[in-house]
């Protein structure tokens, strides 16, 4: 049996990239600046990287799901280019009030459910207790808490807004990702 890998587990818009609401092409990606530079520390420091991001834009009919893939591609083009890269990204489509079938739907997938983090570690051999869930929404902390993995809140995307509505503090807040990798061990 392989050893199991410790992960950085990873909200996208906000945290890696400029929220813009919906990113719905991947013309529209903007890197927030010292993303690329903390996922190449990452993954020289030996974390599996993975995306995780609840992207309900499909479930409104605002994109297709294909669109997801196509920005997740831009993104992992430009890291290429920066000597970064990410091992897998998760993505869910769905949305409990919004949408049509098959989107509209309660789902455990979404954040604040762990689902994408829980099929994350499943699917790489992820040591959860190792890792870390970084974002700038309470549901992304709550993910990460629910999943077991240590949380690191970013005041970027909607961090300063969203800062002070937890309802358990996540193990550290950091101004950015740049700022949050000094808390990674």
């Amino acid at each position: 049996m392989q050893a199991a890998n410790k992960a950085v587990f990873l909200d996208r818009d906000g945290t890696i990239i400029e929220d813009l609401g919906y990113v719905s092409s991947p013309d529209q990606v903007k890197f927030i600046p010292g993303s690329i530079a903390v996922i190449k520390t990452l993954n020289q420091a030996g974390y599996k990287v993975v995306v995780i991001t609840n992207q309900s834009g499909v479930a409104r009919g605002l994109f297709p799901e294909g669109m997801v893939h196509s920005v997740d591609k831009k993104i992992n083009k430009e890291l290429l280019s920066g000597g970064a890269y990410v091992d897998h990204f998760y993505y869910c489509p769905h949305h409990p009030e919004h949408g049509h079938y098959p989107y509209r739907t309660e789902c455990e997938c979404r954040k604040p459910h762990d689902g994408l983090i829980r099929k994350a570690a499943k699917d790489l051999n992820i040591d959860l207790s190792a890792s870390f869930m970084i974002g700038d929404k309470v549901t992304d902390i709550e993910a990460g808490q629910k999943a077991g993995v240590k949380t690191i809140f970013v005041l970027t995307g909607h961090g300063e807004k969203e800062k002070n509505t937890f309802k358990k503090a996540p193990d550290h807040i950091s101004k950015d990702l740049k700022d949050a990798i000094d808390h990674i061990k």
